[in-house]
């Protein structure tokens, strides 16, 4: 019955991600109305070929530290994010009139236009619905697919089978540390397109390749090895001691904190682009930076002292 349930839940959640994939790629193609996209399926393929084999091999399974399933997911469905991006930052000027959802009118008009779609004939039902996915904004669909790809990391790596060695407590800190990460990424991405100018195209580039390199956060799970901060003596090496403090450092340094902060520093001085929210977010990312250097500079000299005092026991006769 275990098993059972182990199962289903693996293979809903692939299926959930393909879902999620091929609304970007249709997305993709509506807009380029070019159906030459479709071919971005392809990247489904290894999604599919990891699913097979992880259900021979390890019965479902999950790693410890990485994510397979995750990891391919994200390779089906950015490229689709990347194109509906770019598309949007080179024709802002020229988008048609649109409903934007950021009132309960709004919503309830779309709702209004969908009730009156029952009882029509194919080709008129087919009129109706294009009729209705015009009327949202472009930036609308676009922030959904963003919010529905991280909600759907979260939930997903919650039903994916526990990895070998990972207990329940260390995914529900791991779950933890998503939501705040994808938060932040969000919080990075729609602030800080917003701020694009008509004629920086560089500087979307410069957001979107940050963005996919913040998302590596999700496939690989380092945050939950298991460190041993009550082992002492000189066999025991700082990485081996202090490994999960000392990847959440990295991850804040080189992965999310410190890349934000370079780009809203670039977005600030060489785009000349500033605001109160930019300035405030800015100096939560500097401030992130400095704490987690701090704590580094701790780790290693609470290190230190314990391996001076270890050796000082081992002199003693």
């Amino acid at each position: 019955m275990i098993n059972l349930v182990k199962f289903t839940c693996a293979v809903i959640t692939r299926a959930l991600f393909i879902l999620v994939a091929l609304i970007g790629v249709w997305r993709v193609t509506w807009v380029k109305d070019d159906t030459n996209h479709w071919f971005l399926t392809f990247l489904f393929l290894p999604l599919v070929v990891e699913m097979i084999i992880t259900f021979k091999r390890r019965k479902g399974k999950d790693y410890k530290w990485f994510s397979p399933p995750i990891l391919l997911f994200l390779i089906s469905i950015i490229p689709s994010i990347w194109i509906l991006e770019l598309h949007h930052q080179q024709n802002k000027a020229s988008d048609p009139q649109c409903k934007k959802l950021d009132s309960w009118e709004n919503v309830r008009g779309l709702v209004t236009l969908n009730e009156t779609m029952t009882n029509l004939t194919y080709h008129h039902y087919l009129k109706k619905l294009d009729q209705m996915l015009s009327a949202v904004c472009p930036n609308d669909w676009i922030l959904a697919l963003h919010q529905i790809l991280l909600i759907l990391l979260i939930l997903g790596k919650w039903l994916l089978p526990l990895g070998g060695g990972v207990t329940r407590d260390e995914l529900s800190q791991l779950l933890l540390i998503f939501v705040g990460t994808a938060a932040d990424i969000l919080e990075f991405t729609s602030e800080t397109l917003s701020d694009v100018k008509e004629n920086s195209p560089q500087l979307v580039y410069i957001i979107l390749a940050v963005w996919t390199w913040s998302m590596l956060q999700f496939p690989f799970h380092l945050a939950v090895v298991n460190s041993k901060p009550g082992s002492e003596g000189e066999g025991i090496s700082l990485l081996t001691k202090h490994s999960t403090d000392i990847w959440t450092i990295v991850e804040a340094l080189f992965i999310q904190d410190g890349p934000f902060l370079v780009v809203r520093l670039t977005v600030m001085t060489y785009f000349a682009v500033f605001h109160q929210m930019l300035v405030f977010f800015a100096i939560k990312n500097f401030l992130v930076v400095i704490l987690n250097l701090y704590r580094l500079a701790v780790i290693c000299q609470n290190f230190r002292l314990a391996s001076g005092r270890s050796a000082d026991a081992s002199d003693l006769p």
